[in-house]
């Protein structure tokens, strides 16, 4: 109220005024830093935005910050996510959502699918096609019984004193953004150029991060050689994927590789039928090109697109 009295009768408002523009602009500068528009759903932008200020903490603060985060639990808990902070041996150092955890090694904890969620993490927090560490596996919420799907981004922080954490945060029946399958596609082309044929096998077992929900990636050759195959072993079905058709007669794939000829991705969005929808809805395909073993290769999946709300 001083500032304000004296504004009128000079400019001494003009310092804080201009300090408190200077702040928003670097919040805002930081909050470009982690790119939000990858995002097309607020509930994910929401969910960064929330882990991404929770390590700021830690980096700031190390361990004093996890007690600064004890003191304020009630802060890192809300109707939608909650946070934690693990080591990264996988000892919980903080559970906003399971205190009962803080102190326990989760490293060898599994979801129904097998999915070795911490070595999951570890290995999304390393990986630059993956740049806010998403993990997609089955969970619980606090004090129920029952699974429910989930979406969880990590970041990677170090501390002044050199300590090392893993902070994330996930969100229950996540929207299925673009960019998940975006992230599963590219990273499965990563492997393939790395470990060849084996990584084949990777891209195919459940317990990995190539298949999660209805999600699962697949590769096949460009004289229609399936390796990979986005519905059942393909031991069981000769399936024509360019002679596939949609619910009102299109051909995605023949449509996505016809635009694959002058570039290495594209998306191609398609209708189809959905468990409870009498209706259809559109879903969309990301098809990347590569080569493998000599071959023009294609690397993909299908997600669906933002419903309205």
């Amino acid at each position: 109220m001083i500032y304000i009295q004296r504004a009128l009768q000079g400019r001494t408002v003009l310092i804080p005024v201009l300090l408190c523009i200077f702040q928003l602009s670097a919040c805002e500068r930081n909050n470009r830093n982690i790119e939000f528009d990858r995002y097309l759903y607020r509930d994910t932008k929401d969910l960064v935005r929330f882990v991404y200020d929770a390590s700021r903490i830690l980096e700031k603060k190390g361990i004093k910050g996890v007690e600064e985060l004890r003191e304020n639990r009630f802060r890192y808990r809300t109707a939608t996510f909650y946070l934690y902070v693990y080591s990264l041996d996988g000892t919980n150092i903080f559970h906003a959502g399971m205190p009962e955890f803080e102190g326990k090694s989760l490293m060898d904890v599994t979801d129904r699918s097998g999915k070795r969620i911490m070595e999951l993490i570890l290995r999304a927090i390393d990986n630059p096609v993956n740049p806010h560490g998403w993990v997609h596996y089955s969970w619980w919420e606090p004090g129920k019984f029952y699974l429910v799907p989930k979406s969880s981004c990590h970041f990677k922080v170090t501390g002044p004193d050199g300590s090392e954490f893993i902070v994330g945060g996930g969100i229950d029946y996540p929207p299925e953004e673009k960019e998940f399958i975006r992230i599963a596609v590219d990273d499965a082309i990563g492997i393939l150029d790395a470990r060849g044929r084996p990584a084949l096998d990777e891209i195919e077992d459940p317990a990995n991060e190539y298949n999660y929900r209805d999600v699962r990636v697949f590769v096949f050759q460009g004289d229609g050689t399936i390796l990979v195959s986005p519905v059942v072993d393909e031991q069981f079905q000769n399936l024509a994927l360019l002679d596939c058709v949609d619910e009102v007669g299109h051909r995605p794939f023949r449509k996505a590789l016809e635009r694959l000829k002058n570039k290495e991705y594209t998306w191609e969005v398609f209708l189809a039928r959905t468990r409870g929808e009498r209706g259809l809805i559109k879903k969309s395909l990301y098809l990347r090109r590569t080569r493998f073993e000599g071959k023009e290769t294609f690397v993909g999946a299908v997600t669906d697109l933002p419903q309205p709300p």
